[in-house]
């Protein structure tokens, strides 16, 4: 076991897949010399050199357009969108190009590109730096959307990403790069929880947590705090939003009979209104309250001295878990 933070597992889990594949490049603004604005990169393009890990200029939709004509050579791209916020002018090429191609050649066509994205908020920065953009990708059928949340799954998710021929986009929560976990570099790819596959990271009776990236350490908080009231709270990590691990999912809340979604992006048309619709199609007659979900409000990401008001913590949890018991 090697203690690694999350940006330090990426960076290995990179290093591996490109000594495995000449083919894996990195692509993106900053990514070589400065090793990434948060030094996710760092070292890689000084012991692979220039041609396998490329300062782009800044513009998203340039680095999508040439990771698509790279893939079609038979690379595998990984492409950095520096911050969250910058990818918007990248999502012509990405909904339009990337997530269709291979249906349009009927197959014969793969794109196996993932695009990284640092997301949400907690870190103080400005205007565009704190998105949380998984919505508008999960709505795009075509591509595989996926969320780490700890060193673990950092290391061997995006292994496994950039081993799918699928395009993928790939949600890293930037305020969670400097926490600490035990990582097993030596353990084989065939003992990796799958690619697709949502996992109970705490087990629970009474409710279930819903939750995916930053969100996941949270609810892990709120699952404690919890324990003091009586209450035995399972709490899910999603990891793979697109597709989605339903029937885990379905499982967890058949058992406990309560279920909330929690994520940083607004509540109104965010990723959990997805959910919680599943939820109740697939768990209506277990059910014992509605689905109830906890996110940020229908509002632009404000200035960093108001993100704490803004961004779920642990006491919104904590009521929506005295809610779900009202009913």
């Amino acid at each position: 076991m090697t203690s690694l933070t999350l940006a330090k597992a990426l960076n290995e889990g990179m290093r591996e897949a490109m000594e495995d594949d000449p083919k894996v490049l990195i692509m993106g603004e900053d990514v070589g010399k400065l090793g990434g604005v948060f030094r996710v990169t760092d070292g890689l393009q000084k012991d692979f050199g220039e041609q396998r890990v490329i300062d782009t200029p800044l513009a998203e939709s340039g680095i999508i357009g040439t990771a698509i004509g790279l893939a079609l050579r038979g690379y595998r791209p990984v492409c950095e969108i520096q911050f969250d916020g910058f990818v918007f002018p990248a999502a012509d090429q990405i909904i339009t190009q990337l997530a269709k191609m291979p249906l349009r050649s009927l197959g014969k066509l793969r794109l196996p590109v993932v695009v990284r994205i640092p997301c949400g908020g907690g870190i103080g920065a400005v205007e565009h730096h704190s998105e949380s953009p998984e919505a508008y990708f999960t709505h795009t059928a075509g591509l595989r959307v996926v969320a780490c949340s700890n060193p673990v799954d950092g290391y061997t998710m995006i292994q496994q990403a950039i081993r799918s021929d699928d395009p993928v986009v790939f949600f890293e929560p930037k305020r969670r790069y400097w926490e600490k976990g035990e990582v097993d570099t030596a353990a084989s790819a065939a003992d990796w929880t799958p690619f697709d596959q949502a996992r109970v990271v705490r087990q629970g009776s009474d409710v279930t947590l819903l939750a995916y990236g930053p969100m996941v350490k949270t609810c892990l908080e709120a699952a404690t705090a919890a324990e003091d009231d009586g209450r035995s709270v399972e709490v899910i990590d999603l990891r793979s939003l697109n597709p989605l691990d339903v029937d885990r999912v379905v499982e967890s809340v058949g058992r406990t009979g309560r279920c909330i979604v929690v994520h940083e992006a607004p509540i109104y048309n965010g990723f959990g209104a997805e959910i919680a619709a599943r939820v109740t199609e697939r768990c209506f007659y277990s059910l014992e309250a509605p689905v109830l979900r906890v996110g940020g409000p229908s509002t632009p990401y404000p200035p960093s001295r108001l993100e704490d008001h803004y961004l779920p913590d642990l006491d919104r949890v904590l009521e929506a878990v005295d809610r779900v018991f009202a009913f």
